[in-house]
């Protein structure tokens, strides 16, 4: 079942549920699916890693709202951004343990031999491939940077 599919099934489920923050993340991902699809003018539909980076973004954002509105004393305004991180989480692939994430990297590092901070381009670019949606971007570079230095 494409992810279009289960969002608009779930969208559905939350409206006879009367569940708004559910409602508001899941409509949040409807519309940057129709976004993407459309803003790029080809008629392809999004694979899936470009779904996965979507949702990541999504998650991504609404993170950083919340440890604002927390830095501002503002639970009234994370709390909502931190529930719909949890809908919007369950669309994603399991993550990685940064242990997990750290035992990839060494790995590929040892592969290619990369050393020092200059090699850094080079497995962020295998790293970030090979671990795809299973880890976040900053998780990993923090990471390579420590396994380089």
């Amino acid at each position: 079942m494409s992810l279009q599919t289960l969002i608009m099934d779930e969208i559905k489920t939350a409206m006879r549920a009367k569940d708004t923050v559910a409602l508001e993340a899941l409509r949040a991902i409807k519309s940057e699916m129709l976004l993407a699809a459309t803003s790029t003018g080809s008629k392809e539909e999004l694979t899936e890693d470009d779904e996965i980076k979507l949702l990541q973004r999504l998650v991504k954002t609404r993170k950083e709202s919340a440890r604002i509105f927390t830095e501002q004393n503002r639970p009234d305004l994370a709390e909502p951004e931190l529930a719909q991180i949890a809908v919007i989480e369950k669309f994603l692939p399991a993550q990685l343990s940064e242990e997990e994430v750290e035992a990839v990297i060494a790995k590929i590092i040892a592969e290619t031999g990369a050393s020092g901070i200059a090699s850094m381009g080079k497995v962020m670019g295998l790293a970030s491939a090979q671990l795809g949606g299973t880890a976040e971007g900053k998780t990993i570079s923090t990471i390579v940077k420590k396994l380089l230095v």
